[in-house]
């Protein structure tokens, strides 16, 4: 397998950035998805990665050698396509041994891979069948195992779940990260769906408007976003963020609610703003609200969703803030009721209002 290091990459149509200069390093046996909406740079990261896309300036590394303007073809990387691009007029077994078959390996060598690929992927009944008569699904198992065949330094995987169904999706979801823990492959897997990111990725790279917004293991990027974008984009919804005014330890928020403030967030508060008061956005989980009558803020049920196995409040805090509240399926709340909340201290986030960047808290000693 293979460490691809990225050393100010950046990639500009005309005067305007598609990917700005950024710096990666995915470690041999990987598994790194690029996650961002759509246009933000993460599939011509891909490419220039590939070779099928030029770079505008810096340096790519594959196992340290430099392959930044070596051919798609020298590269030893097999790229896995959102369209499965499989040929019509052959089998499936064929499609997966044309790409040793175009390097020449010797026929034995050939139909041991392909057996070997087939079985692993669990396809010997739909070797002898062409892909018109395959299902979207399975023609992804075919264009998976000839990447797979080929034995590469890393796998390029660029929406390949994306024109499946939701049913298939969850499947193959399991299969490539399967897959991935078999062979130890290093994988850069590109995607705009954030439950496939946390699921399938040890990393994930957040993307937004061509710039490298966060990268972190799937904990690290739900819990501890890097910024106001990350913490909306990654969830669903995403993180609940209140606008709110801090005062001599106290947080005012919108409809008169008040909290005092933990105290591990006085010192890094104060830094940030340069003073005990001003404004800040909190940031926190639905998980981390508890409806309960003790609890210090107070708002009104707008909305209420069964998800089957939980419930999802939805809570006018006041000046149209709804906070997002994950509370047991058995929970029953009349829209319009008034109920209290807290919030779990531990599971709160504070964001600069100017920089959108957000704010570290200071570790208590235990």
């Amino acid at each position: 397998m293979a460490t691809i290091d990225l050393q100010q990459v950046e990639k500009k149509f005309g005067g305007s950035y598609a990917v700005k200069p950024m710096n990666l390093t995915i470690k041999d046996g990987e598994f790194v998805v690029l996650l961002g909406p759509s246009g933000c740079g993460k599939t011509t990261t891909l490419r220039m990665i590939s070779g099928l896309e030029t770079v505008s300036g810096g340096t790519i590394k594959l196992n340290g050698r430099d392959v930044t303007w070596a051919h798609p073809s020298d590269r030893d990387i097999a790229f896995v396509f959102q369209f499965f691009a499989l040929y019509p007029n052959m089998t499936a077994r064929d499609n997966i041994a044309f790409p040793l078959q175009a390097q020449q390996v010797p026929t034995a060598e050939v139909k041991q891979r392909v057996d070997q690929v087939i079985h692993m992927l669990r396809i010997g009944h739909l070797a002898g069948l062409r892909p018109g008569s395959l299902s979207s699904g399975d023609q992804q198992r075919v264009a998976l195992a000839r990447a797979l065949v080929r034995q590469p330094a890393a796998f390029l995987m660029d929406e390949p779940l994306g024109a499946l169904d939701a049913d298939f999706r969850e499947t193959m979801r399991a299969e490539i990260k399967r897959l991935h823990i078999e062979q130890h492959a290093t994988t850069v897997y590109v995607t705009h769906d954030q439950i496939e990111a946390m699921a399938m990725g040890d990393r994930i790279v957040v993307m937004s408007a061509a710039v490298v917004q966060q990268v972190g293991t799937p904990a690290e990027v739900y819990h501890s976003p890097a910024n106001l974008f990350v913490a909306k984009f990654i969830g669903s919804p995403g993180m609940n963020l209140i606008t709110g005014q801090l005062h001599d330890g106290m947080l005012t928020l919108p409809g008169a609610n008040r909290m005092p403030l933990p105290a591990e967030w006085s010192k890094p508060l104060l830094a940030a703003l340069g003073s005990a008061s001003g404004e800040v956005v909190l940031g926190f989980r639905p998980e981390a609200v508890h409806v309960n009558s003790l609890g210090p803020l107070e708002a009104e049920v707008y909305a209420s969703d069964l998800y089957g196995g939980f419930t999802m409040l939805h809570l006018d805090l006041g000046g149209s803030n709804v906070v997002h509240a994950r509370v047991s399926r058995q929970s029953n709340y009349p829209i319009g009721t008034l109920v209290k909340l807290s919030l779990n201290p531990d599971m709160i986030r504070f964001f600069n209002t100017k920089t959108e960047l957000a704010i570290q808290r200071e570790v208590v000693p235990a």
